[in-house]
């Protein structure tokens, strides 16, 4: 796979604030950044073309709502992958696209390469569209350690965190890796 311009780099993250007590009432978010010529080696290299975040939603009514049951960093690092896999069908042009993630789980949910023991609605979704991105663009998965200093998975952190904790993201300009 090519590294540079032609190639897409996702980072998706997810938090929840007390994993222990997961819940529909619990407050779990994801952040997405989509970064151009990146290096893969967390130093920072490239531009962010895309930033997005959002909060876990179980409210089936909700127009929101793409299948968690309950809140939880799981449900957190898949929805954010979901968010990832739609930003791609609409705006990701055919380029290869490699989906970077500190979640093992989420990457292999959506795959296809593990089976859902719950949030199976969630994960079905993840795999539909994961199937669907692959039609449209050569993408892949690959596991990054959290909270290690990879500078765009830690903005991707830093947008879940600030979400799930109702406070306002700190503009790129003036944040730093791993300032939550």
């Amino acid at each position: 796979m090519e590294e540079g311009d032609s190639v897409i780099h996702l980072y998706v993250d997810g938090s929840c604030a007390d994993n222990q007590q997961t819940g529909p009432e619990q407050k779990a978010a994801w952040g997405l950044v989509v970064v151009i010529g990146d290096s893969g080696l967390g130093r920072g290299n490239g531009d962010i073309i895309h930033e997005k975040r959002g909060l876990v939603v179980c409210d089936e009514e909700s127009e929101e709502w793409i299948g968690a049951e309950t809140a939880s960093n799981n449900t957190a690092e898949l929805s954010g992958l979901i968010h990832a896999l739609r930003w791609l069908l609409i705006e990701g042009g055919g380029k290869v696209a490699v989906i970077r993630s500190d979640s093992k789980y989420a990457l292999n949910i959506a795959s296809g390469t593990w089976r859902a023991k719950a949030n199976k609605l969630l994960a079905a979704r993840s795999q539909k569209l994961w199937q669907e991105v692959a039609t449209l663009n050569e993408v892949k998965g690959e596991h990054i350690r959290a909270h290690r200093g990879h500078r765009w998975n830690e903005r991707a952190d830093h947008l879940a965190f600030r979400t799930q904790a109702g406070e306002s993201v700190i503009p790129l300009g003036f944040w730093k890796p791993g300032q939550r």
